[in-house]
């Protein structure tokens, strides 16, 4: 664990509390009348509960009056309770509707913004956290506060009412009895206070460790195939079966506190309960108070202690929904190293402007002791095709990365003709970028839908021309819905070489000034590899292109090839002329194209 994640774990720790809750009020606020018409139905419920045992006192004191005075009565009091179980049922299905969907809405709300705020955070944010963690708290968490605001909350309210009501009402129907109760009061608080808190911690360290599940399934199962292929499979399943197993070991625990609690509780109440009940006996036969009083406080005193031992349920539930209140709080807060101007400038137009790296050094953030770029100094001109060449971790990527503001250098900048990067915003800019990376991302959709991604308004016949410009058109039409297959998650129906050509068609069909490829090719057969570079070279006419190669042959028609070694530029010009000055590329051209020849 970094030094970072350390602190931010510190933090958590002296934060728990159950106000974290109050973070919620947000994305409850819009609904502000909803949460009053719940609380009135909530508060007549609560009211008509209380109601109750005073039929029921009406009712039994009515069994003592004689004559038909006595049975009208005793009608009437039936009667009474008959339409306070109406009320009741009404005020009951009116709150659960309301309750129910306003948890529905908020966590709906929650889940948006969570992913609206991850969606955009730089590529730095998830070298910090695993994207299955990310995931993790969008569901878990939120489900488990769609519990507390669905049902929690309401039913916490409900048995404070209940709890408060049900108090006066003992007191005026029997204070010496009600005295009583109070005594057992403080021995029900102390529990709860102390098993509370190793409650409030198990909670969270259960999520965590559930968190921890979700990420560790998601990173073996996004790389199944390399798992089987190297008969990872039961090392992958003893590290998940591990992480799996504590978080069941801290959830026992968890279960274990919590069930001791509610033990110790419910004996508590009840048995003051009983203690009570039974001094109030012998009032009854001493004539101090009627059968109907009794009764009264009986079912007085069950729906208190009833409503104790419910706020304790709760209680748990709250502790847990104010853990995943804090981990969901941490995504919506957290800092992005990568943000937009304040007053943002206009993008300029890339057709007509210079892009300048001057003095530029970049760290990441995972290995801030390696420099990625050292002191790098470029300029590509308006229209200029220029190939980023040189061994594996030379920066060639990183130049594309800073390029399209994933990242910001630590020193020097970046400059569109007189702009710095920094001043302009993101979205802006990057609509005048078209990206095909080495590992194309393939999405859950059609080959038409993953070609229309490049611009979501383009018509049929767009995706289509593009698709054959990126010599993609005879493999899709030979699939078995053509252009409309499904083409599975992360495209696991296509070979390597065909999802690069539909990240290749999705980047021509963009239409963007400036082409940024990243290996775009290295997965294409001969023949495919020659339709795709004469695509490119006809797309990138009138447009300014990077190209980042390992492979030479397809770069020696660029205007400029510009080598890199260890993060630095150690050569530039065109291909002719770098083979003839020696140096890194002649060797990196000499190996290849020797190799080229002799393979054949």
């Amino acid at each position: 664990m970094s030094d970072a994640d350390r602190h931010a774990a510190e933090n958590r720790e002296a934060s728990r509390r159950i106000n974290a809750l109050t973070a919620l009020w947000p994305f409850l606020r819009p609904y502000r009348a909803m949460v009053v018409a719940a609380l009135l139905a909530l508060v007549v419920t609560a009211g008509v509960s209380l109601a109750l045992p005073l039929a029921a006192r009406l009712v039994v004191d009515a069994f003592g009056e004689g004559g038909g005075a006595g049975t009208a009565l005793l009608d009437a009091n039936f009667g009474l309770a008959l339409v306070l179980a109406v009320l009741l049922a009404v005020g009951t299905a009116i709150r659960y509707y309301l309750v129910t969907r306003l948890g529905e809405r908020v966590v709906a709300d929650i889940r948006k913004a969570v992913f609206d705020r991850v969606i955009g955070m730089s590529p730095a944010f998830f070298e910090r956290i695993m994207t299955g963690e990310v995931l993790s708290r969008i569901t878990t968490d939120t489900t488990l506060i769609l519990s507390v605001i669905g049902s929690s909350v309401s039913v916490a309210l409900r048995n404070v009412l209940i709890l408060i009501g049900g108090m006066v009402l003992l007191l005026v129907t029997s204070a010496k009895l009600t005295g009583l109760v109070l005594l057992i009061v403080p021995a029900v608080i102390v529990p709860i206070v102390l098993l509370g808190r190793r409650l409030r911690r198990l909670s969270r360290e259960n999520q965590d460790w559930i968190a921890n599940s979700s990420g560790s399934a998601s990173e073996a199962l996004l790389a199944a195939q390399t798992v089987q292929a190297y008969t990872h499979e039961t090392a992958s399943r003893a590290d998940f079966a591990q992480v799996t197993e504590k978080s069941f070991d801290v959830a026992r625990e968890r279960i274990g506190v919590r069930a001791v609690m509610t033990a110790i509780v419910i004996f508590l109440v009840f048995s003051g309960v009983v203690g009570v009940l039974w001094i109030g006996a012998h009032d009854v036969r001493s004539g101090n108070m009627s059968i109907g009083e009794l009764v009264q406080f009986v079912i007085y005193a069950v729906l208190t202690a009833g409503s104790v031992g419910a706020l304790t349920e709760v209680w748990g539930e709250l502790l847990r929904a104010a853990g995943a209140t804090e981990r969901l709080v941490e995504l919506l807060q957290a800092s992005d190293d990568v943000r937009d101007p304040v007053a943002p400038q206009p993008v300029p137009d890339l057709r007509t402007a210079a892009i300048r790296f001057e003095g530029v050094r970049f760290n990441y953030p995972t290995r801030p002791e390696k420099s990625a770029l050292e002191g790098v100094d470029l300029e590509v001109r308006p229209g200029e095709t220029v190939a980023l060449v040189g061994p594996s971790g030379a920066g060639k990527t990183t130049m594309i990365q800073l390029l399209m503001r994933f990242y910001d250098p630590q020193a020097g900048r970046i400059l569109l003709g007189d702009t710095d990067l920094r001043d302009v915003t993101r979205d802006d800019l990057r609509r005048q970028l078209a990206l095909v990376a080495q590992d194309p991302a393939i999405f859950a959709m059609s080959a038409r839908d993953n070609i229309r991604f490049g611009r979501p308004e383009a018509s049929d016949a767009e995706v289509e021309a593009a698709a054959r410009a990126a010599a993609a058109h005879d493999f899709l039409s030979a699939l078995p819905e053509g252009y409309d297959t499904f083409v599975g998650e992360r495209g696991v129906m296509l070979s390597g070489g065909q999802k690069q050509r539909i990240a290749i068609a999705r980047a021509i069909l963009r239409d963007a000034p400036l082409l940024l490829l990243d290996e775009a090719t290295s997965a294409l057969d001969a023949e495919s590899e020659r339709a795709v570079q004469e695509a490119v070279t006809r797309l990138a006419q009138g447009r300014t292109t990077l190209i980042v190669a390992h492979r030479l042959a397809t770069i020696k028609r660029a205007d400029r090839i510009v080598v890199f070694e260890s993060g630095r530029i150690v050569a530039q010009g065109r291909h002719d002329e770098l083979v003839a000055e020696g140096g890194l590329y002649a060797r990196l051209a000499r190996l290849q194209f020797t190799e080229g020849v002799a393979a054949e």
